[in-house]
Order: C-alpha cells, then sequence, then structure tokens
C-alpha cells in the first residue's frame, strides 16, 4: 500500500530500528514507546487487522510472538509484558496495517490499562459463547 507508515517501513522507504526479519514478518523499535523496549511486530504483506489476516500468516506471526518476547526479557529484564493489538477505529487502532505491540512493564512504570468490566448474567455468557460457537461452525 502506498499511504501505508508500515509497508514504507519494510520497503525501506521509511527508517526503522530492526530487532527481527524473515521472509513473512518484521520486529522494529517503536519510536513512541510506552516502555524501554517497546517494539512492534508486523506482517510484511499488507493485512489491515486481524480479522483479515490468513490463519497460515497469523499461526507465522504468532509463533515468532514467544521469540521477541522472551529477547525483550532477556534484555531488559522487565516485570511483566504487554503484548497489545487494537483492531478497527473503535478499539483504537491508528495504523491499518496489523501491528503487534510488545510493552515490558516495570515496577512503577506509571503505565495503566484500565477498563470498567460489564456484569452480565450468566445465561448473557452463555449466550454470547453460543453465537461465537456456531459462528466458528458455520
Amino acid at each position: 500500500m502506498n499511504d501505508c507508515i508500515f509497508c514504507k517501513i519494510i520497503d525501506g522507504t521509511i527508517p526503522s530500528i530492526k530487532v527481527y526479519e524473515d521472509e513473512h514478518v518484521y520486529a522494529f523499535m517503536d519510536i513512541t514507546p510506552l516502555a524501554k523496549g517497546h517494539t512492534l511486530l508486523i506482517p510484511k504483506q499488507h493485512v489491515k487487522d486481524l480479522f483479515d489476516m490468513p490463519s497460515e500468516l497469523a499461526g507465522h506471526l504468532y509463533s515468532v510472538a514467544p521469540s521477541i518476547a522472551n529477547a525483550i526479557k532477556t534484555a531488559f529484564n522487565p516485570k511483566g509484558l504487554n503484548t497489545l493489538n487494537n483492531n478497527g477505529a473503535a478499539a483504537y487502532q491508528s495504523v491499518f496495517h496489523y501491528h503487534l505491540h510488545f510493552i515490558p512493564r516495570y515496577e512503577e512504570d506509571g503505565l495503566t490499562l484500565v477498563w470498567e468490566p460489564i456484569k452480565p448474567e450468566m445465561a448473557e455468557v452463555q449466550q454470547a459463547a453460543t453465537a461465537i460457537a456456531d459462528a466458528l461452525n458455520a
């Protein structure tokens, strides 16, 4: 895609600080990091989001993810690690090329992930599970 910042990173039009690359995926440092070691993992193929990603590409990307996470753990010894992916504008996706954030977490780093859970009845939870299972089996 001509106007995709991540496609431009992959083709070298925009510079990046690479940490990993193979035939299908590319990992690089986030230039607006939330913490030391914040890394992004993207497919080289332009895929808008997880909804559009072919399963074989997702399988490869997620097979690389533990190696990236463990490299961050070895390099920086964080106390934890968030992996984060946003799909669609309503989920705060801002770059419409799939990307998985690896955000190392440190004691008192000031980062918060705050949400207010809904409180459904168990019947509603069961209905949701049935709808998802039905969609998977369709």
